[in-house]
Protein backbone atom coordinates (compact mmCIF):
# COMPACT_ATOMS: atom_id res chain seq x y z
CA UNK A 1 0.00 0.00 0.00
CA UNK A 2 1.08 3.43 -0.73
CA UNK A 3 1.38 5.03 2.65
CA UNK A 4 1.75 8.78 0.78
CA UNK A 5 -0.82 11.33 2.98
CA UNK A 6 -3.61 12.91 0.49
CA UNK A 7 -2.84 16.27 -1.20
CA UNK A 8 -4.29 19.26 0.20
CA UNK A 9 -6.43 19.58 -2.85
CA UNK A 10 -8.50 16.38 -1.94
CA UNK A 11 -9.59 18.57 0.73
CA UNK A 12 -10.26 22.15 -0.54
CA UNK A 13 -13.00 20.62 -2.50
CA UNK A 14 -16.72 21.06 -1.61
CA UNK A 15 -17.57 19.06 1.70
CA UNK A 16 -20.13 16.58 0.33
CA UNK A 17 -17.15 15.83 -2.19
CA UNK A 18 -14.85 14.94 0.06
CA UNK A 19 -17.62 13.00 2.62
CA UNK A 20 -18.31 10.83 -0.08
CA UNK A 21 -14.70 10.33 -1.31
CA UNK A 22 -13.48 9.34 2.12
CA UNK A 23 -15.39 6.33 1.76
CA UNK A 24 -12.64 3.74 1.38
CA UNK A 25 -9.66 5.57 1.76
CA UNK A 26 -7.24 4.57 4.67
CA UNK A 27 -6.89 6.12 8.43
CA UNK A 28 -3.28 5.87 9.38
CA UNK A 29 -2.43 6.63 13.20
CA UNK A 30 1.28 6.49 13.68
CA UNK A 31 1.08 5.71 17.51
CA UNK A 32 4.08 4.70 20.06
CA UNK A 33 6.07 3.54 17.02
CA UNK A 34 3.22 1.01 15.70
CA UNK A 35 1.12 1.87 12.53
CA UNK A 36 -2.86 1.82 13.27
CA UNK A 37 -4.85 1.97 10.31
CA UNK A 38 -8.61 1.68 9.33
CA UNK A 39 -10.97 2.07 6.50
CA UNK A 40 -13.39 4.92 6.69
CA UNK A 41 -16.51 3.16 6.27
CA UNK A 42 -18.71 5.87 7.38
CA UNK A 43 -19.03 9.68 7.72
CA UNK A 44 -21.01 12.81 7.64
CA UNK A 45 -20.72 16.31 6.68
CA UNK A 46 -21.44 20.14 8.63
CA UNK A 47 -21.25 22.70 6.48
CA UNK A 48 -21.00 26.23 7.61
CA UNK A 49 -22.63 28.31 9.64
CA UNK A 50 -25.66 27.83 8.45
CA UNK A 51 -26.05 24.27 8.86
CA UNK A 52 -27.61 24.70 12.31
CA UNK A 53 -25.75 20.64 13.57
CA UNK A 54 -22.61 22.26 12.73
CA UNK A 55 -20.25 23.70 15.32
CA UNK A 56 -19.87 26.57 13.72
CA UNK A 57 -23.63 28.07 13.92
CA UNK A 58 -22.38 29.74 16.75
CA UNK A 59 -19.82 31.38 15.14
CA UNK A 60 -16.36 31.41 15.65
CA UNK A 61 -15.01 30.11 19.03
CA UNK A 62 -12.12 29.00 20.92
CA UNK A 63 -13.24 25.46 20.24
CA UNK A 64 -14.26 25.56 16.76
CA UNK A 65 -11.35 27.69 16.01
CA UNK A 66 -9.99 25.00 13.70
CA UNK A 67 -13.20 24.66 11.71
CA UNK A 68 -11.97 28.33 10.19
CA UNK A 69 -8.58 27.25 8.84
CA UNK A 70 -7.02 25.95 6.12
CA UNK A 71 -8.40 22.67 4.86
CA UNK A 72 -6.77 19.63 5.22
CA UNK A 73 -6.13 19.96 9.21
CA UNK A 74 -7.88 17.37 12.28
CA UNK A 75 -10.81 19.30 14.43
CA UNK A 76 -11.28 17.20 17.07
CA UNK A 77 -13.71 17.94 20.17
CA UNK A 78 -14.85 16.33 23.03
CA UNK A 79 -18.27 15.16 24.14
CA UNK A 80 -20.56 14.27 26.85
CA UNK A 81 -17.56 14.24 28.98
CA UNK A 82 -16.15 10.99 27.77
CA UNK A 83 -16.04 10.64 23.86
CA UNK A 84 -13.43 12.32 21.64
CA UNK A 85 -14.94 13.22 17.54
CA UNK A 86 -12.49 13.61 14.61
CA UNK A 87 -12.69 15.70 11.80
CA UNK A 88 -11.69 16.55 8.48
CA UNK A 89 -11.13 20.35 7.92
CA UNK A 90 -12.43 20.90 4.37
CA UNK A 91 -13.06 23.66 1.68
CA UNK A 92 -11.71 26.55 2.39
CA UNK A 93 -9.96 29.34 5.08
CA UNK A 94 -12.64 31.51 7.07
CA UNK A 95 -15.56 28.93 5.79
CA UNK A 96 -16.22 26.76 8.12
CA UNK A 97 -16.99 23.04 7.16
CA UNK A 98 -15.57 19.72 7.79
CA UNK A 99 -16.68 15.93 7.98
CA UNK A 100 -16.74 13.78 10.88
CA UNK A 101 -15.71 10.02 10.09
CA UNK A 102 -17.83 7.74 11.85
CA UNK A 103 -16.42 4.57 11.65
CA UNK A 104 -13.48 2.47 10.62
CA UNK A 105 -12.63 -1.00 9.11
CA UNK A 106 -9.74 -1.93 11.24
CA UNK A 107 -6.73 -3.13 9.05
CA UNK A 108 -3.54 -2.51 10.91
CA UNK A 109 -3.29 -2.75 14.60
CA UNK A 110 -6.11 -4.50 15.13
CA UNK A 111 -4.45 -5.75 18.76
CA UNK A 112 -3.48 -2.42 19.87
CA UNK A 113 -6.62 -1.17 19.07
CA UNK A 114 -8.14 -3.57 20.99
CA UNK A 115 -6.37 -2.84 24.11
CA UNK A 116 -7.26 0.50 23.65
CA UNK A 117 -10.46 0.03 23.27
CA UNK A 118 -10.97 -2.81 26.32
CA UNK A 119 -12.72 -4.95 23.68
CA UNK A 120 -12.02 -8.25 22.10
CA UNK A 121 -14.99 -8.26 18.94
CA UNK A 122 -13.39 -6.62 15.71
CA UNK A 123 -16.91 -5.17 15.10
CA UNK A 124 -16.40 -2.95 18.78
CA UNK A 125 -13.20 -1.62 17.77
CA UNK A 126 -14.39 1.61 15.87
CA UNK A 127 -17.97 1.49 14.88
CA UNK A 128 -18.59 5.23 15.81
CA UNK A 129 -16.69 8.34 16.00
CA UNK A 130 -15.85 7.60 20.03
CA UNK A 131 -15.09 4.38 19.24
CA UNK A 132 -12.31 5.30 16.79
CA UNK A 133 -10.89 8.07 18.91
CA UNK A 134 -10.03 5.79 21.48
CA UNK A 135 -8.92 2.58 19.31
CA UNK A 136 -6.49 5.31 17.96
CA UNK A 137 -5.72 6.99 20.74
CA UNK A 138 -6.89 10.37 19.82
CA UNK A 139 -7.73 12.97 21.43
CA UNK A 140 -7.64 17.01 21.98
CA UNK A 141 -3.78 17.04 22.15
CA UNK A 142 -3.73 16.40 18.33
CA UNK A 143 -6.73 18.93 17.70
CA UNK A 144 -5.30 21.38 14.51
CA UNK A 145 -2.85 18.29 13.34
CA UNK A 146 -2.27 18.95 9.55
CA UNK A 147 -3.62 15.77 7.67
CA UNK A 148 -0.72 16.00 5.48
CA UNK A 149 2.01 15.24 7.80
CA UNK A 150 2.96 11.88 8.99
CA UNK A 151 1.22 11.90 12.37
CA UNK A 152 -2.35 11.13 11.64
CA UNK A 153 -3.32 11.13 7.78
CA UNK A 154 -5.34 9.67 5.23
CA UNK A 155 -3.85 7.85 2.06
CA UNK A 156 -5.85 6.77 -0.93
CA UNK A 157 -7.00 3.23 -0.47
CA UNK A 158 -9.14 1.32 -2.77
CA UNK A 159 -11.91 2.20 -5.38
CA UNK A 160 -15.67 2.25 -3.54
CA UNK A 161 -18.18 1.11 -6.20
CA UNK A 162 -20.77 3.64 -6.84
CA UNK A 163 -23.73 1.44 -5.83
CA UNK A 164 -21.85 0.17 -2.33
CA UNK A 165 -22.36 3.78 -1.32
CA UNK A 166 -25.81 5.30 0.69
CA UNK A 167 -26.74 8.75 1.97
CA UNK A 168 -29.30 9.11 4.63
CA UNK A 169 -29.52 11.66 7.86
CA UNK A 170 -27.41 12.33 10.18
CA UNK A 171 -27.65 11.16 13.28
CA UNK A 172 -27.34 12.28 17.18
CA UNK A 173 -27.83 15.66 16.72
CA UNK A 174 -31.23 17.64 17.40
CA UNK A 175 -31.66 20.04 14.69
CA UNK A 176 -30.28 19.72 10.43
CA UNK A 177 -31.67 16.46 10.70
CA UNK A 178 -33.03 16.83 7.28
CA UNK A 179 -29.71 17.18 5.07
CA UNK A 180 -28.85 13.53 3.69
CA UNK A 181 -24.79 14.55 4.86
CA UNK A 182 -24.46 10.67 6.18
CA UNK A 183 -22.26 8.77 3.83
CA UNK A 184 -21.55 4.50 4.57
CA UNK A 185 -20.65 1.47 2.62
CA UNK A 186 -23.72 -0.27 2.01
CA UNK A 187 -24.02 -3.83 4.16
CA UNK A 188 -20.46 -3.13 5.90
CA UNK A 189 -20.70 -4.33 9.59
CA UNK A 190 -18.35 -1.93 10.68
CA UNK A 191 -20.85 0.80 10.04
CA UNK A 192 -22.08 2.56 13.60
CA UNK A 193 -25.80 1.92 12.45
CA UNK A 194 -28.43 1.75 9.99
CA UNK A 195 -30.74 5.35 9.60
CA UNK A 196 -34.21 3.95 8.26
CA UNK A 197 -34.55 6.42 5.60
CA UNK A 198 -31.49 6.18 2.65
CA UNK A 199 -31.26 7.66 -0.62
CA UNK A 200 -29.00 6.79 -3.57
CA UNK A 201 -25.83 8.58 -2.94
CA UNK A 202 -24.58 10.85 -6.40
CA UNK A 203 -21.43 12.63 -6.77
Amino acid sequence: MDFTPLPRRFYERPTLEVARDLLGKILVRNWKGRRLTGKIVECEAYIGEEDPACHAAVGKTERNAVMYGPPGFAYIYFIYGMYYCLNVVTERVDFPAAVLIRALEPLEGIEWMMKNRKKERISEIASGPGKLCQALALDRKLNGTDFCGNELFIVKGEAVPEEQIVAGRRVGISSGQHHPWRFYLKNNPHVSGIPKKTIPAKK
